[in-house]
């Protein structure tokens, strides 16, 4: 074993190791053992910077915009509407009907955006039912990744294991190719969400206000300042009270006038009225200091805290986003998004201590009080998904007809192989942006860059993997270990193994790592390689195990109250059914 195998090994095993505790940023562990791999030597500098020019990347990048042009037009805010309006007939006739709609538009764009813009409709949508946000966000999610194993643009990681098969020498994957298997996993998952996870999710029902929900009344309370106190006739930048660390003004009171939240040049008056939040401590405190008048009686509610000027709001942290690890001081969050956060929900819990050093993780979600002139900016920012169905952005619904055209072209001159899928991407983001349905920034933030360069640097650890003899030496232990079971065991395992590695890391890298070794696994074994990469492929948008396992689950986590054993609970049979589906029917349409 040459000592550049040895090093690629163990990058790999750190790499995965890196993945699955989230000690490092997904995408930055990608360029970190891209850059190793080439200062070693390992890998040239063209064939360690490959992975940026590598056609599933730049067709991922495309697609990200043709579905930012669909988002744009309302389609799926269109839809989600129609929705809203069946949930109050019938709750099968639209739970059946909210899972087809999402199953249609995940197939063609990107899914974790059409859960993002449905989020909040289905939230509105099962309040004004009375039905249980936890029967409704879970199978909304999983009928997003149901339907994404169905054409070859549903997710990114069937672009990708397309590439890698395009590299290998085998035929890519075509448009509809996958729908045969994909069209029986959606069947079979909507019937199960239906019947068997219908009666297995949890209904944990609210018809609490949001101040009520979050629990944060203990942690809410108005001041005076009176004529004797340290912070009268002082700006609020040099004042000792906005100084606390455990202490958010919301807002100031003059004359029963709201000043809004203040800023740093604001002089406090003898008789203003500060609404603030605060640890229990730091109000104990307040309470203790005979120049602040405290009002013990006061139990504000959402009333109090929504007037014209401001709003409370649920925002859920997106996975990947730039405030995902921060603390809310490292970001200064206050500042930077004109928003104070009042409560955390995490994981079925709430957090109203310290705050301000608490860690965000994706998926939490945040209490938000915003001047109501700056939900839109929250919206807009990539950082968060707003729940709270209120102040919805504007859509631009005469551009519909262009943009579906425009994208249907994609679709079917990549069908009928006029065009590679690469140039077909290209070519329709870049017709989107000339014809002004998106404008260039528009088209730069909808690129999900972290998926980006978590791509291009985990494909050069690929590249690593088959340059040394990795890619052989794994495909031999597992035919070894595997191979007098047969080739259907081999499928099998290669299936399973995807399955729990996409269940703990990025489904990208466990297709990048796993898709070369299958295919020489089957070439080893004079088998057609073909079953085995399409084994990746669905196997890898197919964990409904965790959470954590792919980024619509994440979202609908902290937002439906779910606990993470909700998600082992109901995902874990349907992960199973899947399964056994995939290894009896792939070697049916794709003979081995």
């Amino acid at each position: 074993m040459s000592w550049e195998l040895i090093v690629v090994l163990a990058l790999t095993v750190l790499a995965v190791v890196l993945f699955v505790s989230e000690a490092l940023r997904i995408d930055l562990v990608a360029l970190l053992v891209m850059a190793l791999l080439m200062v070693t030597g390992i890998l040239t500098p063209e064939e360690g910077l490959r992975g940026f020019s590598n056609s599933a990347t730049i067709t991922i990048a495309a697609m990200f915009v043709l579905s930012e042009a669909l988002r744009q037009t309302g389609l799926v805010r269109l839809l989600g509407d129609k929705l809203s309006q069946l949930f109050k007939q019938s709750y099968k006739k639209a739970m059946s009907a909210m899972m087809g709609g999402v199953g249609v538009l995940s197939a063609f764009i990107n899914n974790t955006g059409v859960v993002a813009i449905f989020l909040p409709i289905m939230t509105g949508a099962s309040r004004d039912a009375r039905i249980s946000a936890t029967k409704v966000l879970m199978p909304l999610s999983f009928a997003a990744m149901f339907a994404g194993v169905c054409t070859l643009i549903g997710t990114s990681t069937n672009i990708l294991v397309s590439s890698i098969m395009d590299d290998h020498g085998m035929a890519p994957i075509g448009m509809f190719e996958m729908a045969p298997l994909g069209l029986v996993f959606f069947g079979v998952g909507v019937v199960y969400m239906l019947t068997v996870g219908d009666r297995l999710m949890p209904e944990r029902e609210s018809d609490e206000s949001l101040t009520e929900s979050f629990e944060v009344a203990p942690f809410l309370t108005e001041i005076e300042i009176m004529p004797t106190a340290q912070s009268a006739y002082v700006a609020c930048g040099k004042a000792k009270l906005c100084e606390s660390q455990d202490i958010d003004i919301l807002e100031v009171f003059r004359d029963g006038t709201s000043l809004g939240s203040p800023d740093p040049d604001l002089v406090f008056e003898p008789g203003d009225i500060l609404r603030i939040r605060g640890s229990a401590e730091a109000i104990r405190d307040i309470e203790r200091n005979v120049n602040l008048k405290i009002r013990p009686e006061l139990e504000l509610s959402d009333t109090e805290l929504e007037a014209e000027e401001s709003s409370l709001i649920e925002a859920v942290v997106a996975p990947d986003s730039v405030i995902d690890g921060k603390s809310l001081n490292e970001i200064d969050f206050a500042e930077q998004f004109t928003a104070y956060v009042l409560a955390i929900r995490r994981e079925g819990e709430l957090l109203h201590d310290n705050l301000l050093d608490e860690k965000l993780e994706a998926g939490d979600v945040l209490l938000l009080q915003t001047p109501t002139d700056k939900i839109a900016q929250l919206q807009r920012h990539s950082a968060f998904l707003v729940v709270s169905e209120l102040g919805l952005p504007e859509y631009h619904r005469e551009m519909l007809i262009p943009a579906l055209i425009i994208v249907a072209a994609v679709v079917l001159t990549a069908a009928f192989e006029l065009l590679p899928i690469v140039v077909s991407a290209v070519c329709g983001a870049v017709l989107l942006v000339v014809a002004r349905i998106v404008s260039v920034k528009d088209a730069y933030e909808a690129i999900n860059w972290q998926v980006i360069f978590l791509l291009a640097g985990i494909l050069s650890l690929g590249v690593a993997l088959e340059k040394t003899g990795g890619v052989d030496l794994i495909a031999e232990f597992i035919t070894g270990t595997l191979g007098n079971w047969g080739p259907t065991a081999i499928l099998a395992g290669f299936y399973v193994a995807t399955t729990l590695l996409t269940s703990i890391m990025s489904n990208q890298a466990t297709a990048i790592l796993l898709a070369p070794v299958a295919i020489d696994a089957a070439n080893a074994l004079g088998l057609d390689p073909r079953p085995f990469a399409l084994a990746i492929t669905f196997a890898a948008s197919a964990s409904f195990i965790t959470p954590i396992g792919y980024q619509t689950n994440t979202l609908v986590y902290g937002a439906g109250q779910y606990k993470f054993a909700d998600f082992i609970k109901v995902g874990s049979p349907l992960t199973f059914i899947f399964a056994a589906i995939a290894v009896w029917l792939l070697p049916v349409f794709w003979p081995m």
